[in-house]
């Protein structure tokens, strides 16, 4: 006669043996959850590590449409044509094209609901360092001056390409950097007068009195292209627009 024994007599291999395929699973789950879960962790970790190794990209440049639409041969051009013309290799750097960016306070105007989101996207983008051209219309150009955001372009193509400078001085636009205001407290007190500190010095290029590839565009007012006064990539800024302005 066979010895009943209890389940607590017996080793952990013969609990094993007795097991089936989906016991087996459930008892390696049951005892060993916590260190499997551990170690898919670390695999996941380890894995996207390894993936942002090799797919990781540089960023060449940072570029905005505000208030202009461009057509898929413009775009081509302002994107593909000047990677092409720096030899950029693209398996290792990329150009971040921002587009549909909206700024108007003109609240019948159609594209006025974009404006918000616009605001919070250029202000995020520029304190992040993620903004270094900026290709604009009339409206948004007086928005970035008045903030502060665009350089000074007289004296940075002085400073590092005099010769660039003499072939652009024609279209350099001056415009109004806001330094102090008292708007906030007009909004409380609508008697108050408006009082503000103002300064104005070249914060632009009209790009339709330079550039062929925006003339031919055919847009019915002047594009502007601005520099971020807190880009990293200066350099490759003035690159741009030498391409820009020499095509």
């Amino acid at each position: 006669m066979s010895e009943h024994r209890s389940l607590e007599s017996y080793t952990e291999r013969e609990k094993w043996d007795l097991l089936n395929t989906s016991g087996r699973i459930r008892y390696i789950w049951d005892y060993y959850k916590l260190p499997i879960v551990i170690a898919c962790i670390l695999l996941y970790m380890a894995g996207y590590s390894a993936y942002r190794h090799f797919t990781h990209k540089d960023v060449f440049l940072y570029t905005a449409l505000v208030n202009v639409a461009a057509g898929e041969d413009l775009t081509s051009h302002l994107v593909d044509g000047f990677l092409d013309a720096e030899q950029v290799d693209t398996s290792k750097n990329e150009f971040h094209f921002y587009s549909d960016w909206y700024l108007t306070d003109d609240p019948s105007s159609e594209y006025h609901e974009y404006t918000y989101a616009t605001r919070m996207k250029v202000l995020a983008a520029i304190d992040g360092e993620q903004l270094d051209i900026v290709l604009m219309n009339r409206e948004a150009f007086d928005a970035f001056a008045q903030n502060g955001y665009l350089c000074n372009l007289e004296e940075l193509l002085k400073q590092k390409d005099a010769g660039l400078y003499s072939a652009l001085q024609p279209y350099l636009i001056t415009n109004m950097e806001v330094l102090e205001d008292n708007a906030q407290d007009v909004v409380l007190d609508p008697s108050l007068e408006y009082v503000s500190k103002t300064t104005e010095y070249p914060m632009a290029v009209d790009l339709n009195e330079c550039s062929s590839a925006i003339r031919e565009a055919g847009f019915e007012s002047s594009v502007y292209l601005g520099v971020i006064g807190n880009t990293p990539r200066m350099d490759t800024a003035l690159e741009y627009l030498r391409y820009l302005t020499q095509t």
